[in-house]
């Protein structure tokens, strides 16, 4: 069964359960309702749930000037007690007074963890998967801070980016990993950092990670260089379980670790905090398909149930994660990322009729 252990928030105060949605751009308006409906037929196994539809991303921007609004923000801080994110547009080149929404929800949230399972279906329930492992991404510093400036030298434009890696940063993000380690089979944790190169910023990160291991002392600590982390993540997954990463890396090597379980389309997500968790699929806004019914909506519906999970519905989430473990193993309603001719909806509809 797809399942990642990761924190969980007390439930049992809890009488009904509220969650924001998002979809923001391209297909997140097509898989965001997709997850939702997944969650509507979990039925008894939450608490009366209510869904407020919240609004961001480079379309609103276009259409109002604000990427991010304060309305947002305010009802994810006041109203709900989750939410589900879709994906963003964000153009290539810089566009004045935009930034992206989903790293400034991440910040005004504290949402300090990325957490994105990349697992594949074993052919039967009763094998283990051939790719198991989990990233956990420091989400609020780094590169991701984006503080650039660009300057005239005596050879032309100059271009730099402060990077930004903090104890306080460092160690919350190495406590998360930990804990996933702890709860995980395999109790294994690799630091991902380049301070062969970058030996104050990685440095700081990988010594701040480590201080945190005499808390876990039934972990297994090993270190990689991110280079050769992505080159052995194509050469031999099965060397890791949990990987800790700063920011930009865990952002690479989460998306190149979705190659090896067929596509974008099922690796899911939550970006995490101490009070809140919002799930997002790893894939993008994917503009070339949006309105042809063909986005996989699994990733979004995975990360509907990692956001359960979160939040101590186990039971939810696991119907949920059951459903389209079934689903894909059969491989008769498959979409086109995965090598099917599918539509969305055909299987969504399949995953609902499992939960």
């Amino acid at each position: 069964m797809f399942r990642a252990p990761i924190r969980s928030m007390a439930t049992s105060a809890r009488k009904s359960l509220t969650i924001g949605l998002i979809p923001a751009d391209g297909i997140g308006k097509e898989v965001i309702p997709a997850a939702r409906t997944a969650i509507e037929a979990v039925g008894s196994d939450l608490p009366p749930t209510r869904f407020v539809d919240l609004i961001a991303g480079f379309e609103t921007f276009t259409r109002t000037g604000v990427a991010l609004p304060d309305e947002t923000v305010e009802s994810l801080q006041k109203e709900c007690d989750s939410a589900l994110f879709g994906s963003v547009s964000s153009p290539s080149k810089k566009v004045v007074g935009y930034s992206s929404p989903i790293v400034a929800l991440r910040k005004k949230l504290d949402l300090y963890a990325n957490v994105r399972p990349v697992l594949s279906v074993s052919p039967s329930p009763d094998q283990p998967s051939a790719v198991d492992m989990v990233v956990v991404r420091e989400n609020t510093e780094c590169l991701y801070i984006k503080q650039e400036q660009q300057t005239l030298g005596e050879h032309g434009k100059e271009a730099r980016a402060t990077r930004l890696i903090t104890e306080r940063a460092s160690t919350r993000i190495g406590q998360m990993a930990f804990e996933l380690a702890q709860a995980r089979a395999r109790k294994h944790l690799t630091i991902i950092h380049k301070s062969n190169v970058l030996s104050v910023t990685d440095g700081l990160f990988r010594e701040s990670v480590r201080a945190v291991h005499e808390k876990y002392p039934d972990v297994t600590v090993a270190e990689q260089l991110v280079d050769s982390a992505v080159y052995r993540l194509f050469r031999e997954p099965q060397i890791y379980d949990v990987m800790v990463a700063p920011n930009l890396y865990g952002d690479i090597l989460s998306d190149a670790a979705a190659a090896l379980v067929g596509s974008l389309g099922v690796v899911p997500s939550v970006n995490a905090g101490d009070n809140f968790v919002m799930g997002e699929p790893v894939h993008g806004s994917a503009p070339d398909i949006v309105g042809q019914e063909i986005a996989n909506p699994i990733a979004s519906i995975r990360s509907a149930a990692l956001m359960l999970r979160h939040l101590g519905y186990n039971k939810g989430a696991d119907r949920i994660d059951s459903a389209v473990d079934a689903v894909v193993r059969e491989g008769q309603l498959l979409t086109p990322d995965l090598g099917g001719k599918a539509k969305t909806s055909e299987v969504v509809n399949a995953i609902v009729k499992r939960i």
